[in-house]
């Protein structure tokens, strides 16, 4: 009780919420862009799982035949998807034998490395894909449109920060 005493008039107000020393004002418009940010994650997150519950599929699913189409030719190795999906070999194993057995992907052998195969996307998971996630993105593309080129450069920018703020961060370790 006698550090409550000892507080004088002259001392800054405590900050509510954040660990920033900015001006109040700053503090405010930092807090802002913060919780729209975390507002939007949230929204992702969630439309991400009503996506994965209508197709049926678990996150990694989803984000491997994600990642499949976005290549050229719509195929990978599995080894490319353990690094990106940061899994086991035998995770993806399992993984891909569920997505061959509902249509959405195909081994394939390869032709340089008979020992090795391919998986692609199927014609199936890309019409799936696309129809379960067309209206979303068409919404998402409206607003980025609607934007003056300037804000659009600034978003980008943020958002680039923002990603290298977080990737630049290690995990903490507890001291044993």
């Amino acid at each position: 009780m006698a550090d409550v005493d000892a507080q004088t008039s002259e001392e800054p107000p405590a900050t509510a919420g954040y660990w920033y020393d900015e001006s109040p004002g700053q503090r405010e418009r930092a807090r802002r862009v913060l919780e729209a940010l975390r507002t939007y994650r949230a929204a992702e997150s969630a439309m991400r799982r009503r996506t994965r519950d209508s197709m049926s599929m678990g996150e990694n699913e989803l984000l491997a035949l994600r990642f499949l189409l976005r290549q050229p030719d719509h195929s990978a190795r599995p080894a490319e998807l353990v690094k990106y999906l940061g899994v086991t070999s035998a995770s993806i194993t399992t993984m891909l034998d569920r997505l061959e057995k509902t249509g959405r992907i195909e081994r394939l052998a390869n032709p340089a490395d008979r020992r090795s195969i391919f998986v692609k996307a199927t014609t199936h998971a890309n019409e799936e894909v696309r129809e379960t996630l067309g209206r979303m993105h068409g919404l998402m593309y409206d607003v980025a449109v609607g934007m003056s080129p300037e804000a659009q450069e600034h978003v980008v920018d943020f958002l680039r920060r923002m990603s290298d703020a977080v990737d630049g961060v290690d995990p903490v370790v507890p001291e044993s």
